[in-house]
């Protein structure tokens, strides 16, 4: 099989580790491909050099594509989501003043409970507080947003600032933001700098949130169908092998490396092995599933999700949310997936969509094997979203 040459975008992030991993451990090169992996300095830039042309595919934000469709942006391109890389992967931190105030009042930062943060946060913050999210239309964004509108954050005053992840510590220390969201490893550089703590996972708010999807231009996914296929093996089966806990050292040595992450093999073992420190007092918290690339049909785009933030963006923009909910469905290429990994072993449930936050504990769901076991993915108040009704 010749070897094909594929120029992927990504921004130095954990949850990259898919893309990393099928180029260093072989799985693209089984497949046919050598990926040319295109760091971006935010993502923004990421989302301009997959729509103009720059790259063919891309580790992109989850929202990104779905908010490209509706027209948000300034940038329109029809961008197809044909898998999730990764589901849930995020902190929310506060700074070191806010940590401070949160620890007078008898906070502990248990990094578990969204509630009780939120009813913390909200008694000591005097006047505006600024987050820190690295793009406008980004799972950071609606996890942030739907914390605060449902707690008791919902009367304080917040602004949102669009920080770069490899910015967000300093933007913390330099006093730019005063809490952020973002992807590991940037909240544990926030944690490790002392510029501040973490106050919850993003899994805390939405137990299976997709994170970031593998993302094309939907006319380079009709006009090179098998190299797509080719591409979406390699990503799979790069995190079928990520899934494994004995895997860890190595990925977390592969991803550390100056041409990827460049910080700490350590630092990026927390985030893989859901073991965080999650202040400059050196405290210690569990957080199980933090980073989920494989199990539970992660990898699956449903299309009950980019439904989800499809409303989600349309309540917050002014748009109709029965129109973005339709045109936000048609993005999450659950087709095509089932196209391209039948034969790959990989599990594909009897729907392509569900009900999100119905799923308290892991269940048995219909699917072509027969053996797949879909995990928790609770909204934190209770609340379920029926992508068949407004």
């Amino acid at each position: 099989m010749k070897t094909v040459e594929v120029p992927v975008a990504y921004v130095p992030l954990v949850d990259a580790a898919p893309l990393i991993i099928a180029q260093e451990m072989g799985f693209a090169e089984a497949e046919g491909l050598a990926l040319d992996l295109v760091p971006a300095s935010s993502w923004s830039s990421l989302r301009d050099m997959l729509a103009f042309g720059r790259v063919d595919a891309a580790h992109m934000l989850s929202a990104m594509p779905v908010a490209m469709a509706l027209g948000l942006g300034g940038v329109r391109q029809d961008i197809s989501a044909v898998s999730v890389l990764s589901v849930n992967g995020d902190v929310i931190g506060v700074s070191r003043a806010l940590e401070d105030k949160m620890r007078a009042k008898g906070y502990f930062f248990d990094f578990q409970d969204p509630v009780r943060a939120a009813e913390v946060l909200a008694d000591v913050v005097d006047g505006k507080i600024t987050f820190g999210v690295p793009f406008p239309f980004s799972m950071h964004q609606e996890l942030l947003d739907y914390w605060i509108s449902n707690s008791a954050l919902a009367d304080i005053d917040y602004e949102v600032r669009t920080v770069p992840p490899p910015l967000m510590a300093r933007a913390l220390a330099d006093g730019d933001v005063d809490a952020f969201c973002v992807g590991e490893p940037w909240g544990s550089l926030a944690v490790d700098s002392r510029a501040g703590a973490l106050l919850i996972p993003g899994n805390a708010i939405w137990a299976f949130s997709p994170e970031k999807v593998l993302g094309v231009r939907t006319d380079w996914a009709e006009t090179e169908p098998h190299l797509l296929g080719r591409l979406m093996r390699a990503v799979w089966k790069a995190g079928r092998w990520l899934k494994d806990d004995d895997r860890r050292g190595s990925a977390s040595e592969i991803l550390s490396r100056a041409r990827y992450l460049n910080v700490p093999a350590e630092m990026i073992d927390r985030a893989l092995s859901g073991r965080f420190t999650v202040s400059g007092h050196g405290e210690q918290r569990d957080c199980p599933h933090f980073v989920v690339f494989h199990n539970g049909a992660a990898n699956f785009p449903w299309r009950s999700q980019a439904k989800w933030i499809g409303a989600r963006l349309a309540v917050r923009n002014g748009l109709d949310v029965r129109q973005a909910m339709e045109t936000a469905g048609s993005v999450f290429r659950s087709d095509i997936y089932r196209q391209q990994l039948t034969g790959t072993g990989a599990e594909m449930p009897g729907a392509s969509e569900k009900l999100e936050g119905s799923i308290l504990t892991p269940t048995a769901v219909a699917s072509n094997a027969g053996h797949l076991s879909l995990m928790k993915d609770a909204f934190f108040d209770g609340r379920v979203f029926d992508p068949l009704k407004v």
